[in-house]
């Protein structure tokens, strides 16, 4: 069976992200959800109130992007 070149159409030409772009993102956004928890924690044995804000914060960014990155690999 040979494969016709002409009728090949590659990623580049529909604009489609690469499978490991699409697991970049959704990894880089899980790390986020990781590093907000575990600062909260740090934070809760510190009793450092802006701390915790900050580890709130980045704990809800990256849940956020994780249902973006979720969304967009659904959409396909």
């Amino acid at each position: 069976m040979e494969i016709n070149k002409n009728k090949v159409i590659t990623q580049d030409e529909t604009n489609e992200p690469a499978p490991i772009d699409q697991v970049e993102d959704r990894v880089e956004a899980e790390m986020k959800v990781i590093e907000g928890k575990a600062k909260e924690q740090v934070a809760h044995g510190l009793q450092d109130e802006e701390l915790e804000r900050e580890a709130q914060q980045l704990k809800q960014e990256g849940e956020r992007n994780l249902k973006a990155a979720q969304k967009a690999e659904d959409k396909k």
